[in-house]
């Protein structure tokens, strides 16, 4: 079925794109400009509808608008080396990759803020909060390059009710 004349709510339907992110790539160029009907209205070809869902698609995958746009350019120019095209996605992978290791580091201090207030002061007050006390230390450590905090290992606070439960 041929998509000329598409309306951009029509085109937003079909791309289950919304209206204002159209607007927003023809403002950045990652989309041309429609052509405008005589009474003012964009109308959208095969080719954007094409185009655009390339564009989200990408954008699905968290490529970043940079990136979209250089990928934009080689999706236009088909003859060009498909090596540029795996070359941005392994740029793209190895950025996933370590914001995955980031997730896991803070998972990880997450998981020791919770045990710590379970071993020291779970069911107490808040002042006596070992996950308040540990977020507002002033010497408290930050891990790695990425700046991922790490729940520094707890001991057992004089007066904290051991194993108290709510």
């Amino acid at each position: 079925m041929s998509s000329s004349h598409l309306t951009i709510g029509a085109l937003a339907e079909r791309t289950h794109c919304n209206v204002p992110t159209i607007r927003y790539y023809e403002e950045i160029g990652l989309l041309p400009h429609a052509e405008r009907a005589a009474n003012g209205h964009r109308h959208y070809g095969d080719a954007d509808v094409r185009r655009l869902v390339f564009i989200k698609r990408c954008r699905d995958f968290g490529f970043p608008i940079e990136q979209v746009k250089h990928l934009v350019e080689l999706f236009e120019n088909g003859d060009r080396a498909c090596l540029e095209v795996r070359d941005l996605a392994q740029v793209h992978l190895d950025q996933v990759r370590a914001k995955l290791e980031e997730m896991r580091q803070l998972e990880a201090s997450l998981a020791a803020f919770v045990a710590s207030c379970n071993a020291a002061c779970s069911g107490g007050v808040t002042r006596d909060c070992a996950i308040i006390e540990d977020l507002s230390a002033v010497d408290s450590r930050v891990a790695g390059a990425a700046g991922c905090c790490q729940a520094p290992v707890r001991k057992q606070r004089k007066g904290a009710a051991k194993g108290r439960r709510a």
